[in-house]
């Protein structure tokens, strides 16, 4: 494996479990801060939304800049603002300290999948990305436990810590083994945007949208949802997004194999219902270990196995635009994070974390009346023949 893609990789690795870590120890953040566990939350939801909101952006205006100057600004101002999260002692700081990290985050993701894509050979390129794209996925895997366990023993300033020497792991190796990348044509911001014309799109994107909401909702408060298992114990709830990380993990894979051979249709409605049941039988099922362990690797492989599906489908829609297309899948997921974020924080008081997971329930229900309907379109008259012509003239 190319040793640049591996340093990518790390970089990737540093930005999930930044965003993904947060869940594990935000009840030592609220109790460190003199807070409440729903406005500690709102780190997650400055993440995200800063992430969902810069990316697309800061793709278009800093296309003109060096690559290699890009990633190492990006993996600095992601690491300056980590530090000054692990420093903070108020609220306000650590809010302001998050928006920064989000951006360093946006700036550096569709970056090194630009540079990915250049240093590997036509042939080679969807391996490429794949192999950047895995440092996510590592991160719910291992970052994130990982980094809760570390908040198990020295708190949650030691896991800020952790991202921040990931972050500094990686601006390290950038420097030092990539080369200089050629410059890609600068693409406007509006161009960018412009396939979200198209209605079958926009309602793909907002079934990742309203999907991951729903998943990432439980997630960023699970140390409140599970509490009735782990006993308030960050060791034990490290050791549950484990599981829950191998299963995503899993769930990825399985799910690239499975979208060969069935429509990608049917393999989204059968994980979205799966995951409506799943999440309104967990307050029953995460009262007991073995349920408890069950509903996490139902929630792992359907949340997580979703994503391949969804890429799949906005591949055939427009292939020409594929690269976009993805990068706006991406943001949608982030935006669906960020305010399941502030939606749960709003709920929680209310309901209680016994209860979240029903609102969760309520909007991946909503992600599958939305990606009926993106099949309604595609069924149209005239839809397939358009996507055949798009195939073979790679026009709009």
């Amino acid at each position: 494996m190319d040793r640049r893609l591996v340093i990518l990789a790390l970089g990737m690795f540093a930005m999930g479990t930044d965003n993904f870590v947060v869940a594990g120890i935000l009840p030592g953040i609220a109790t460190s801060l003199q807070t409440s566990v729903s406005m500690a939350g709102l780190m997650v939801t400055f993440y995200a939304l800063t992430y969902a909101v810069a990316a697309p952006v800061m793709a278009a205006l800093a296309g003109g800049l060096p690559r290699k100057l890009l990633l190492v600004a990006a993996l600095g101002i992601f690491v300056v603002g980590n530090a000054i999260s692990a420093l903070a002692t108020d609220l306000h700081w650590v809010l302001a300290s998050r928006v920064l990290a989000g951006f360093g985050a946006a700036l550096f993701s569709p970056t090194a999948l630009g540079v990915a894509s250049a240093l590997a050979a036509p042939e080679k390129r969807g391996r490429a990305l794949a192999t950047v794209t895995t440092g996510l996925t590592a991160a719910t895997a291992l970052g994130s436990p990982i980094g809760t366990f570390i908040g198990g023993f020295g708190g949650w300033r030691s896991t800020l810590w952790f991202v921040t020497a990931l972050g500094v792991a990686a601006m390290i190796g950038v420097w030092a083994m990539l080369p200089s990348v050629p410059q890609p044509a600068a693409i406007k911001l509006r161009e960018r945007l412009a396939p979200m014309r198209d209605k079958r799109i926009a309602l793909t994107l907002l079934t990742s949208l309203f999907a991951f909401g729903g998943f990432l909702m439980v997630y960023t408060y699970a140390g409140v949802v599970l509490e009735p298992v782990t006993h308030c114990d960050e060791r034990v709830l490290a050791g549950m997004f484990l599981l829950w990380g191998v299963a995503a993990t899993l769930g990825n894979l399985l799910s690239g194999r499975l979208v060969d051979r069935f429509d990608s249709r049917n393999l989204l409605n059968a994980m979205l219902w799966v995951a409506i049941i799943n999440f309104c039988t967990l307050p029953l099922t995460s009262s007991n270990p073995v349920s408890a362990a069950v509903a996490l690797i139902i929630w792992g492989i359907c949340g997580w196995g979703l994503i391949v599906p969804q890429q799949h489908r906005l591949v055939q829609l427009s292939p020409h635009v594929a690269p976009l297309l993805l990068a706006l899948n991406n943001t949608a997921t982030y935006i669906g994070l960020a305010c399941s974020g502030l939606l749960g924080g709003v709920v929680l008081p209310l309901t209680g974390g016994e209860y979240l997971s029903l609102v969760a329930a309520a909007l991946i229900a909503m992600a599958l009346v939305f990606s009926a309907a993106a099949h309604r379109c595609l069924e149209r008259p005239g839809a397939h023949h358009r996507m055949i012509v798009s195939r073979e003239t790679g026009s709009a």
